[in-house]
């Protein structure tokens, strides 16, 4: 296409932020859903037009600023199905804001709206400086959303969420100027193919860990998150959730693995040890959890823990199923926190022990809730089954153990979430507040119908999502295979079958 789509992608939503600003609180409300909606077409036009199995970069757009320094967006399979993601959600945000938010609209909106500009900039970004720009500037408008918009105790989660999100990143910046230094360039799909020195790898892979471990968030950078989440309205949760957390898995996929793979498979063990104690530790949290934004919360820190193990298997089921999970994971746990920002919106309070019985006075509210609730712990039929199929079968390929212990993610995500959709559906209706809550609204339909639909599309026919990434994953594999450090797998696959057929006539040729 000669058409630059990524720039109007970013430019539609910068025009209804602007806007937003100047209007009454009514008019920013529909100018913030038309804008999200057009470039959420905008988006469609994007994915239709990809062409899978072409070039590697697509929409390439490069525009020199000044010396060092390029206004240079492309995307690949894996930065088009994350776009998607973005701007998927976000008119879905818009529609959750529209009666929950009743002060300074303009402002929300305009806040929104420049999140998805920074948003759909990261993930097309290729030039190393402009990335870092997006990624940090992400930062401000969900910093003011939180702080401003927030829950009371807003001002206290906004700045533990700023400080360590910002502070980690810090050490990236000084990496990124060493790394244009040593490459003579700062095109992230040039940097991608450089040899960097191995001494120098350990420390360049240290420097960018300690950004996208804090935005994961992996154990033990992850106590931000609860703070953030509880305070945040609602929507601040489901895109801070749905997108914001995959910077940080976006960000191993486009740097740390592709540039520096010995360090990678060096500091694989290391990683596979913190992801171990998050899927353990923040699942047992969960399941004590009274607040229900805080459970979900906890248990995002569990799913994005299986991201994490998978991306680091350096194989192809390990990289796929980490896209996947994290593609699942940004839709399940933002239809989550929706679930529970309606009711709150009629009961104010997040306490479980305040619910009871929702089913028999609101069925589609706690229809989609079940659906939800079955898809975030893998229910075959929903996306969280496929992701995490996909993972620990990855993870399986480099190390049993590894995948024993991530596996046990899966009962005890069972065992919270059943639980708290046991007693926030079923048992008896202990208050009569809760007991004459209505059920949800057609606005509430059009914010959850359409993520229940991705989410069967998903479980069932996940090719339309890992088609367009399947080449660019290959090609990733590819560059990390010589640096796959050694698996605990004895057999290849495919040999279990040949070996016990050959006994199998071994023996019966003993028997004759």
């Amino acid at each position: 296409m000669d058409f630059p789509i990524l720039t109007t992608m970013m430019l539609v939503p910068l025009a209804g932020a602007i806007a937003c600003l100047f209007t009454p609180a009514a008019t920013a409300r529909l100018i913030a859903l038309a804008a999200t909606l057009v470039t959420f077409v905008l988006g469609i036009v994007l994915w239709a037009n990809y062409d899978i199995g072409g070039a590697q970069w697509q929409f390439q757009e490069n525009r020199e600023l000044f010396a060092g320094f390029s206004y240079a967006l492309g995307i690949d399979g894996i930065a088009l199905m994350l776009i998607m993601l973005s701007v998927f959600l976000m008119p879905i945000c818009i529609l959750a804001s529209w009666d929950a938010i009743t002060k300074r609209v303009g402002e929300y909106m305009s806040a929104f709206l420049f999140m998805e500009v920074l948003m759909i900039g990261t993930f097309a970004a290729q030039d190393i400086f402009l990335f870092y720009i997006f990624f940090e500037a992400g930062l401000i408008p969900m910093y003011l959303i939180i702080g401003v918009w927030g829950g009371d105790n807003r001002i206290y989660a906004s700045y533990k969420f700023f400080l360590y999100t910002l502070l980690g990143s810090v050490l990236m910046l000084v990496a990124m100027f060493w790394m244009v230094a040593e490459a003579g360039t700062s095109y992230i799909p040039a940097l991608m193919q450089y040899s960097f020195p191995e001494g120098a790898q350990m420390w360049l892979w240290l420097a960018f860990f300690a950004s996208f471990a804090v935005k994961v968030p992996m154990w033990p950078f992850h106590t931000w998150l609860p703070d953030a989440h509880v305070q945040a309205p609602t929507a601040g949760s489901v895109i801070l959730a749905g997108v914001l957390l995959k910077l940080g898995g976006y960000g191993f996929i486009r740097f740390s693995l592709p540039m520096f793979p010995e360090a990678s498979a060096e500091f694989a063990w290391f990683v596979f040890a913190l992801s171990m104690v998050a899927v353990i530790y923040t699942s047992l949290v969960a399941l004590v959890q009274a607040d229900m934004k805080k459970l979900i919360a906890y248990s995002s820190v569990a799913h994005m823990a299986i991201v994490t193990v998978g991306l680091f298997a350096f194989n192809v089921q390990g990289l796929e199923g980490a896209m996947i999970v994290m593609l699942s994971h940004g839709l399940v746990s933002g239809a989550l926190f929706l679930c529970v920002g309606v009711i709150y919106d009629r009961l104010h309070t997040r306490e479980i022990e305040r619910y009871g019985g929702l089913s028999f006075n609101m069925p589609y509210y706690a229809l989609f809730f079940l659906l939800f609730t079955m898809a975030s712990i893998g229910l075959p039929g929903t996306s969280g089954f496929v992701g995490e199929f996909l993972s620990l079968a990855g993870i399986y390929q480099s190390s049993s153990l590894v995948a024993l212990i991530c596996t046990t993610g899966i009962i005890l995500g069972a065992a919270y979430m059943l639980y708290l959709y046991r007693r926030v559906a079923f048992g008896t209706q202990k208050n009569a507040d809760a007991a004459a809550m209505s059920d949800i609204t057609a606005r509430e339909w059009a914010m959850m119908a359409p993520i229940a639909a991705v989410v069967l599309w998903m479980g069932v026919y996940p090719e339309s999502f890992l088609a367009p990434m399947r080449a660019d994953i290959a090609v990733l594999d590819a560059r990390i295979a010589s640096a796959a450090p050694a698996s605990d797998a004895n057999l290849a696959a495919g040999t279990p079958r040949a070996e016990a057929a050959n006994a199998v006539e071994y023996a019966l040729e003993g028997e004759h």
